[in-house]
């Protein structure tokens, strides 16, 4: 089954991408939303990608349990997009999760999914050095996390001004 990471900065596409592909790849699709409405922005946020993505998914909401929700949602005739890995690795950091044991968990889910799988990250390592211990560990985790997502995924592909570059696959 082809597994594909779509990393890039924010507002680079990734999104719309994940949407275009899911599109082509089965008619059955399950989007699985990692984000928290924790303030009304969010909030707000939130229901901009729902209205997006439009009709034709069933959305699960996964911010710290990812691994389950793949192992109920993923199947050979349906698509299930990711939205995203940064957020749900700030989730995890947030709730004191051991991120280590969840990249790991992820990972071999991913090489073993019995269906398409299309993941979207943030590529954060790009910018300027965090100022803060927290930032920088983030910034650490989140490269450590793509990483390894990349090495398991099929096809990689870095989005920019809303275009893809094929960087695997």
């Amino acid at each position: 089954m082809e597994t594909i990471l779509i990393v890039g900065g924010a507002r680079s596409g990734k999104s719309q991408r994940a949407i275009e592909l899911s599109r082509d790849t089965a008619p059955d699709r399950i989007f699985v939303a990692t984000a928290e409405a924790s303030d009304p922005e969010m909030a707000d946020r939130i229901e901009r990608h729902r209205a997006d993505r439009g009709p034709g998914f069933t959305t699960v909401e996964a911010p710290l349990e990812l691994v389950d929700a793949l192992e109920r949602a993923a199947s050979p005739d349906r698509v299930v997009v990711v939205d995203c890995l940064t957020l749900w690795l700030s989730n995890l950091m947030h709730y004191g999760r051991d991120v280590e044991a969840q990249t790991a968990a992820l990972t071999r889910f991913i090489a073993r999914t019995p269906g398409p799988l299309i993941l979207v990250s943030n590529e954060v390592g790009m910018g300027l050095v965090p100022g803060t211990p927290l930032g920088r560990g983030f910034r650490d985790a989140q490269g450590s996390l793509n990483q390894a997502v990349a090495a398991v995924c099929g096809r990689v592909e870095f989005m920019v001004a809303g275009l893809p570059m094929a960087l695997k696959g």
